[in-house]
């Protein structure tokens, strides 16, 4: 079957526009009048799955299916909706990048020497503990300057960027750590 591109993944594809991941946008861009097989082999194998959402959310469709009606973005939403990360989009490198994010934005002007000690342990951390490791560091100090609710939004967020298999891991320490933040809280101090 030869997929199509429907109008909705034209406006997507035009500049400044950015609501897909970089695979979506790349198989995206190859998909007009490409064998269905052809993008499910595409990122060893993960394109299935990509191609898959793509078609679900209105962005490809077959020639013997008319584009999707319901392919414009509904009003009462907002128009740029960020996908949940399938199994594709998540790796320990794009978690570790989000902590150098994090790192740059929270510590860099307000803290450069904490700055630059979590840039060199995250550049240190070579396998999936010792990044881990230096990944909770980090949310214990965010929780201890900007407050354990921060923290563990941003706790969440890096664990949709996980590997499933790292997960578990990381939901346990947080637990953990949001207790231990908790602890410093006033109202806990009082008990």
């Amino acid at each position: 079957m030869l997929l199509q591109k429907t109008e909705k993944a034209r406006l997507e594809l035009l500049p400044g526009v950015r609501t897909l991941s970089l695979r979506e946008r790349s198989l995206l861009l190859l998909a007009d009048g490409k064998p269905l097989s052809d993008l499910q082999a595409m990122y060893n194998g993960i394109g299935a799955q990509i191609v898959e959402n793509l078609m679900r959310q209105g962005y490809l469709t077959g020639p013997a299916q008319p584009p999707a009606a319901d392919a414009a973005p509904p009003r009462d939403k907002p128009s740029i909706q960020r996908p949940e990360p399938g199994e594709s989009l998540r790796s320990l490198a794009g978690a570790r990048m989000y902590l150098f994010d994090t790192c740059e934005r929270l510590f860099a002007r307000r803290d450069p020497v904490l700055a630059q000690h979590f840039r060199e342990a995250l550049r240190a951390a070579k396998d999936r503990d010792s990044m881990l490791d230096a990944g909770e560091a980090l949310f214990e100090e965010v929780a201890l300057t900007a407050g354990a609710e921060r923290a563990a939004s941003l706790r969440e967020k890096f664990e949709l960027l996980l590997p499933l298999a790292s997960v578990p891991r990381t939901a346990a320490a947080s637990t953990a750590t949001t207790g231990a933040a908790d602890a410093t809280q006033p109202a806990a101090l009082a008990r």
